[in-house]
């Protein structure tokens, strides 16, 4: 029996070895359940943050920023 089949997310290419997949998340889905993360072992510090969720939170702190007192 074999595993799910999963794809790094910084370089797209499956993960063949099942102990080089690094678990980075969930990414939440809009109708199911959403699903896991995962990237190479090496390239786990070069996955960065969401920019579309970083930009909606500079948003968020910059108008309670501006609207506090």
């Amino acid at each position: 029996m074999t595993g799910p089949v999963r794809y790094c997310r910084h370089c797209d290419e499956v993960i063949s070895d099942p102990d080089d997949a690094v678990f980075v998340g969930h990414e939440p889905g809009n109708s199911g359940p959403g699903w896991d993360i995962y990237a190479h072992r090496d390239h786990v510090d070069l996955i960065g943050p969401d920019p579309v969720g970083r930009s909606i939170l500079a948003r968020v702190l910059i108008s309670r920023a501006l609207n506090e007192g």
